[in-house]
């Protein structure tokens, strides 16, 4: 029974299989982009373990493909025919193909985008996620610091309840909001309204393309003040003027943005540098000079297109800026990639397979020859 499951799973008609389906799925991937946008066309067919064609027929994404490919390589290295002087870099071929598949699960799992916006002159030392949102409640009453009570992503889905156990509220979440339109509201609303909802209404309406062009809000009730801050607040991603309210002597205001990861260290920009093409508004280079602060310490670095600043694990790229009347900031791309290494490493490992394969080849090729 074994056996037969075995004979199965290491058929090496199943890794061509697997392959194809990789082609398939990268040509209908590439196609949809068009009509979806990268990121959602990324997550339905490449990060999924299935997706829905025609939005009822279930077909295996690019997660369960690549899991099928890792356990059809791996159990390939078992059969005993394998395991012979004269197959060594087949062997060694093998194996930096799995450890390919594997850094490629591990970069899929563990691994982190997100951006960096720094003014210069000015020192943050964390980054946004490009795609998941929190909810912040800041106490501001304290006399020598701010405390942050924060819920993720997860849990702010519609129908949820958070508990805010300090102070004993409970907050639900009524509405979620992809992407957003705000309008002045033309009536008199009931008083259960607070802060910026007296005076405007958060619609939604048909989200971008792109995911990072959405400006998404929430809208939730607060219960449990003891006061008249009970009530139905909305917020948006880059809401200028946030709702400041009390609870039980304590000031608060919220926010909602994008889901922040602090760094062991801080960045400052010093001097943001661009370089045109000539008569034209569009930038032909631009180059970020920050100090790297790590236990008070600056060093200095320079960031250039092409040019990133890894530390720590972590990968710092230019990639675009935002220009002020009177201020310049600099946006990095920042990667913290698990599996950064293992391209480089399977690369060397199948190379070499490939080199002693060829070299033991050789040899009998010459004798058939003659």
């Amino acid at each position: 029974m074994l056996n037969s499951i075995y004979k199965i799973i290491s058929n090496p008609k199943i890794f061509v299989y697997t392959v194809l389906w990789l082609m398939i799925l990268v040509f209908f991937g590439t196609i949809a982009q068009k009509d979806i946008g990268l990121y959602a066309s990324q997550m339905k067919y490449f990060s999924s373990f299935y997706f829905l064609f025609f939005d009822y027929i279930p077909l295996p994404g690019g997660r369960i493909t690549l899991t099928v490919m890792t356990i059809n390589l791996a159990s390939s290295l078992f059969k005993k025919n394998l395991w012979k002087l004269k197959k060594i870099g087949i062997i060694i071929l093998h194996i930096g193909g799995l450890l390919l598949l594997i850094g490629g699960g591990v970069t899929a799992k563990f691994s982190s985008e997100a951006n960096m916006v720094i003014n210069e002159g000015s020192i943050n030392n964390f980054v946004d996620d490009y795609h998941r949102m929190e909810l912040c409640f800041v106490n501001i009453s304290l006399k020598d610091s701010l405390e942050y009570t924060v819920f993720d992503d997860e849990l702010l889905k519609e129908g949820n309840t958070l508990q805010y156990e300090k102070l004993g509220l409970e907050i639900d979440i009524i509405s979620r909001i992809k992407n957003t339109r705000i309008q002045n509201r033309i009536t008199r609303v009931d008083s259960i309204y607070k802060g910026f909802l007296k005076e405007f209404v958060l619609l939604p309406k048909e989200p971008e393309k792109e995911n990072t062009q959405n400006r998404p809000s929430i809208i939730f009730r607060v219960r449990g003040s003891e006061n008249n801050a009970d009530g139905i607040y909305g917020l948006f991603l880059g809401q200028k003027d946030l709702d400041i309210f009390n609870v039980k002597n304590n000031q608060f205001f919220s926010e909602f943005r994008k889901e922040r990861t602090y760094l062991p260290f801080s960045i400052e920009l010093i001097d943001f540098k661009k370089v045109m093409h000539p008569g034209t508004s569009i930038a032909k280079s631009f180059s970020s000079e920050v100090n790297l602060i790590e236990n008070q310490v600056p060093r200095r670095f320079l960031i250039q297109m092409n040019e990133p600043l890894r530390y720590s694990g972590y990968t710092f790229f230019q990639a675009s800026f935002i220009e002020e009347l009177d201020n310049e900031a600099t946006v990095l791309a920042v990667v913290k990639n698990y599996g950064r290494l293992f391209p480089y490493i399977s690369s060397i490992i199948m190379s070499l397979g490939l080199l002693i394969h060829l070299v033991v080849k050789v040899p009998n090729m010459i004798k058939k020859k003659a």
